[in-house]
């Protein structure tokens, strides 16, 4: 049996998420994860790995920014986690935008 794919269950609607923007190459939703108060994950809905994503952001890039200043005007972080190590639990391709308090040093 192929791999189950959390991320492109949600995209074929297999999966309920919390949906804030899509179109035709990209999905926002919210993290079910809440560490912060604005914790959003930004894909592209072809399932591709972190390294393909970050060698051609696409309009993932684009989107996330514009998510991270509608949802966070004050400041927000955009971030991907590579590997076990990094604490990365899904192979598809996104970007973590987080915010919606101060972050400080150590966040």
């Amino acid at each position: 049996m192929p791999y189950a794919c959390t991320f492109c269950e949600i995209v074929e609607r297999r999966e309920p998420a919390d949906i804030l923007y899509e179109d035709d190459e990209v999905m926002v939703f919210r993290n079910r994860l809440r560490w912060v108060p604005v914790m959003l994950l930004t894909i592209p809905k072809r399932h591709i790995t972190q390294a393909e994503l970050w060698a051609d952001m696409g309009r993932v890039g684009d989107i996330a920014v514009r998510m991270g200043q509608e949802h966070c005007p004050r400041g927000f972080r955009l971030l991907s986690n590579f590997g076990y190590e990094a604490m990365q639990s899904q192979e598809h391709g996104h970007v973590h935008v987080i915010g919606g308090t101060f972050l400080g040093e150590y966040a």
